[in-house]
C-alpha cells in the first residue's frame, strides 16, 4: 500500500473537511451547534472594553463599530451555511471554518477602527484560530473574512458618523431649548450630538424616516401635567417617588449601547443559540440601536424642546398660568444631558434594541428575563462610578424593559413624560423596520 506523505495528508484532510461540510449542508444534517458561539460574544465584549476606554461611550464609534463588526460575521457565517439573507456581502457561497472566518471578519472590522490597538486584537484573534488544522484552513477563512469586512468597510465609508453640524442657540422662549451648562457640566456654548443627526443609518432609509409628532404646546393641559409630573417625582429629594422608582431612574442609566449588548450576551447563553443565531442577534441590535441614536437626535434637533430644568426655573415666563417656578429646582442626579429633551433617546435606542431581541432570540415579547447593571455614574459621564443595590432587574417582557428604561428618564428628573413616551414609540418602530426588512430567514435555509 502506498503511503500518503505528511504533505499529501493535509491535503486530504482539507478535502474532507469540505467534502463532509458540504455533503452534511446538502443534506440539513449540519448541527449549527457544534461550532462555538462564545467567539462572537468574546469579540462583543473586547470592542465595548476598547470603546469605553477610548471615549466612554460619548461618541458613536463604539456602536458603529459593533454594528459593523456583528454584520461581518453575521454575513461570513450566511455566505457558509445560508440561513439568514446577508447584509452587503455579495460573494459566492463557500465552504471554511466558521468560527474562524467569524474571527477574521471581527478581526478586520476591529483592526479597521481601532488600529492603535492590534496588539490587543492579535491576541483575540489568535484565541480562535490558532487550533486550526494547517496554513491553507486558515487561508481560506482568512480570505472570507477579509472580503466579508471589506464589503461593510466600504458600505460605511463617509458615513459621517462623527461628523459635526452648526448649532445656533435661540433666544429664551417657552419650551425652546436653553444652555444650562452650570447643570451639565460642559463649557459654555456646548451642545452634545448635533452631528448623530446627520450620520448615515444602517437600516432605515434616511435620518428623519420616522418624524415624531410635535411634543404638546407650553400652555396645554398634557404639558402642564407633564410639568408638575416630573417636579415631584424627578426632583432631588421628592416626597412622591418610590423607591423602586429612584433605583430605576438610576439604575438605567448605563448606556443603551453597553447595557443591552451585556443583556445579550447573557441570553444567547440562556437561549442556547447557534453562532449564525447569535451573530444575527447581534448584528440587527446594534444596527437598530445605531439607528435609534440618528433618527432621535434628528427629532430633537428638529424641535429644539427645552428640559425640565429650564422649564421648572423659568416657568414663571412659559405663559401657563398653571406652573410654577422653582428657582433652586434640581433633579435626582444633580445633572442634565446637553442637548435637546423630545423625544427622549435612552427610550428610543432601548426599546429598538428590546424589540429587535424579541425576534432574535425566537422568545417573542412574552418572555421573563433579568438584567444585571453593577454601578452606574453617579452624575455626569465623567463622575465617580455608585453600585447599584441590587444590581439585578426582572422583566415579564422585552416592551415591558424598553418602556421602562424610557420612563426611568422621567424619575431621573431629565425629561418629561411625553419625551419618554415618545422615545418608547419610536424606538418601537426602528426595531420593527429591523426586524421587517433584514437578516431576514430565508425560505430555503441550508
Amino acid at each position: 500500500m502506498k503511503t500518503l506523505s505528511k504533505t499529501s495528508k493535509m491535503s486530504f484532510l482539507i478535502v474532507l473537511f469540505s467534502f463532509s461540510l458540504l455533503q452534511s449542508c446538502s443534506d440539513n444534517k449540519v448541527d449549527l451547534h457544534d461550532y462555538d458561539v462564545e467567539v462572537v460574544s468574546s469579540w462583543n465584549q473586547k470592542i465595548l472594553e476598547l470603546a469605553l476606554a477610548e471615549d466612554n461611550l460619548l461618541t458613536l464609534k463604539g456602536v458603529r463599530t459593533l454594528a459593523m463588526m456583528h454584520t461581518a460575521m453575521h454575513d461570513a457565517l450566511n455566505s457558509i451555511v445560508p440561513k439568514y439573507s446577508r447584509y452587503a456581502y455579495k460573494g459566492q457561497k463557500v465552504e471554511a471554518n466558521p468560527v474562524a472566518s467569524v474571527a477574521y471578519a471581527a478581526y478586520e472590522i476591529a483592526i479597521s477602527q481601532y488600529p492603535d490597538k492590534k496588539e490587543v486584537l492579535d491576541k483575540e484573534l489568535n484565541k480562535w484560530v490558532k487550533d486550526l488544522m494547517d496554513d491553507k484552513s486558515k487561508d481560506v477563512a482568512e480570505t472570507l473574512g477579509k472580503e466579508v469586512a471589506s464589503s461593510i468597510i466600504s458600505k460605511r465609508l463617509n458615513d459621517k458618523w462623527d461628523g459635526e453640524a452648526e448649532y445656533t442657540f435661540h433666544p429664551m422662549a417657552p419650551g425652546v431649548y436653553a444652555e444650562f451648562n452650570e447643570h451639565s457640566g460642559t463649557p459654555e456654548g456646548f451642545i452634545f450630538g448635533a452631528g448623530w443627526a446627520n450620520a448615515q443609518p444602517f437600516l432605515i432609509p434616511t435620518q428623519d424616516y420616522f418624524r415624531s409628532p410635535p411634543p404638546p404646546e407650553i400652555n396645554s393641559e398634557t404639558y402642564t401635567k407633564a410639568f408638575n409630573e416630573v417636579k415631584e417625582v424627578g426632583r432631588f429629594e421628592s416626597e412622591t417617588r418610590t423607591k423602586d422608582q429612584a433605583h430605576l431612574a438610576m439604575w438605567w442609566k448605563d448606556f443603551v449601547e453597553n447595557s443591552h449588548n451585556r443583556l445579550a450576551r447573557d441570553l444567547v447563553v440562556v437561549e442556547n443559540l447557534d453562532i449564525w443565531d447569535a451573530s444575527r442577534t447581534f448584528a440587527l441590535m446594534n444596527m437598530a440601536i445605531y439607528d435609534a441614536y440618528v433618527n432621535v437626535f434628528d427629532n430633537k434637533f428638529y424641535y429644539n424642546h427645552w428640559r425640565p430644568y429650564t422649564a421648572i426655573r423659568w416657568a414663571d415666563n412659559d405663559g401657563n398660568p398653571d406652573t410654577e417656578l422653582e428657582a433652586t429646582w434640581n433633579n435626582l442626579h444633580k445633572h442634565t444631558y446637553a442637548f435637546p429633551s423630545y423625544p427622549s433617546a435612552h427610550g428610543t435606542a432601548s426599546s429598538a434594541a428590546m424589540t429587535v431581541l424579541s425576534n432574535t432570540l425566537g422568545t417573542g415579547n412574552a418572555y421573563h428575563f433579568k438584567m444585571t447593571t453593577e454601578e452606574v455614574d453617579k452624575a455626569g459621564p465623567f463622575s465617580e462610578k455608585i453600585k447599584m443595590s441590587p444590581p439585578i432587574r426582572s422583566f415579564n417582557s422585552f416592551s415591558e424593559a424598553g418602556l421602562e428604561a424610557a420612563m426611568s428618564r422621567v424619575y431621573l428628573g431629565i425629561h418629561f413624560r411625553y419625551d419618554s413616551e415618545e422615545g418608547h414609540k419610536l424606538g418601537n418602530k426602528i426595531g420593527e423596520y429591523a426586524n421587517d426588512n433584514f437578516l431576514k430567514p430565508l425560505d430555503n435555509p441550508e
